[in-house]
């Protein structure tokens, strides 16, 4: 693979920091602003952002899992509290199943876990969360139908606060909410799945990257300004030993999810999954990391709510968990690969 963006893609970059910087939170407080979050979200519809999986002709996605990559990347950074990953899988999931796109804003139910996507039907393990539920009314499940899975949809209720506070998520409960398969739509095989997940991890990979960009950026800023001794905190070893340790991690993971997203359209369904499993391994353990550092780094004032660093920490620990955390991941590579488990691999 070519590591290199284009300039299409340089564009795109661009252009999502462009909107994120303008209309993302720069502090805690805006997280409460309607006005501004309102905005943020007009703006990244008529982006079309979050129809970048759509298919053109045939079942061929609009933009490839690279540049769906560099959009997660540059929201994760900015801290954007609109949704994205939600709606860009269930456009995934329609693209696979041949069903058309949705009407209203959507999303993707997960296990209680958020391991893996909701599988709603007899032995299914009850509550199903929608962790990226901001605006949508409804969210895809899957139900078993032979060896498969046909796609379906439920209503979900209002949105809660949780772990992320720039992304909150609805639960779905299993009584009144009737899963309604989708017309038009083939069942998913174990490829679509595969396909699907290496998509979602990818996209949680990309942003981790971002979230982790973004606590170095504000590591950074802060050892700059913050003065001891007459001198910037950051021109103390010991901390310039944090920050280098935490950008050697962000870069390594950015090498990593780039390609978990290149694999995506390029490699077998199992192969790309396998590839994202080892990026998500990587990013997760990376991410919290970086994170916990830029708290450090602001010594006292990084544990207040006042500090932007611990929204930091919040989004990566739910993209952490989303399709699965490090455990999982390594499973999967397990799983493909036929290697490590009782051997050393976790």
């Amino acid at each position: 693979m070519d590591v290199r963006l284009t300039s299409e893609q340089q564009a795109l970059r661009y252009s999502v920091a462009q909107v994120v910087d303008r209309l993302g939170p720069g502090t805690v407080r805006d997280l409460d602003d309607g006005e501004r979050a309102a905005k943020l979200d007009a703006a990244v519809d008529a982006s079309g952002w979050r129809e970048l999986r759509v298919p053109l002709e045939g079942r061929a996605p609009l933009a490839s899992g690279v540049e769906t990559a560099v959009v997660a990347e540059e929201l994760g950074r900015g801290l954007a509290d609109t949704p994205f990953l939600g709606p860009t899988l269930a456009a995934e999931l329609r693209r696979l199943a041949g069903a058309p796109p949705a009407g209203t804003n959507e999303t993707v139910a997960f296990t209680g876990s958020l391991a893996a996507a909701a599988v709603v039907g007899p032995g299914a393990p009850p509550g199903t969360i929608a962790p990226d539920a901001r605006g949508a009314t409804a969210a895809l499940v899957l139900v078993p139908h032979g060896s498969g899975h046909a796609l379906a949809s439920v209503p979900l209720g209002p949105t809660r606060p949780g772990t992320d506070l720039t992304r909150p998520g609805a639960v779905v409960e299993p009584g009144p909410a009737v899963p309604v398969e989708l017309p038009d739509s083939r069942p998913l095989a174990d490829d679509d799945l595969s396909t699907w997940t290496a998509l979602g991890l990818s996209l949680d990979c990309a942003d981790l990257v971002g979230v982790m960009r973004g606590a170095v950026d504000l590591a950074v800023g802060y050892a700059c300004a913050r003065r001891q001794f007459d001198r910037p905190i950051g021109s103390f070893q010991a901390v310039q030993h944090l920050l280098a340790d935490a950008f050697v991690l962000m870069e390594g993971s950015r090498s990593v999810a780039l390609h978990a997203a290149w694999s995506v359209d390029a490699l077998e369904p199992g192969d790309a999954l396998a590839a994202a499993a080892v990026a998500k391994a990587y990013c997760a353990r990376a991410a919290r990391t970086v994170c916990e550092t830029a708290i450090q780094v602001h010594g006292g004032i990084g544990n207040t709510w006042e500090c932007l660093a611990h929204v930091f920490l919040r989004r990566a620990l739910l993209s952490t968990d989303v399709l699965g955390g490090v455990g999982t991941s390594l499973d999967r590579v397990v799983a493909h690969h036929g290697i490590g488990g009782d051997r050393g691999l976790r």
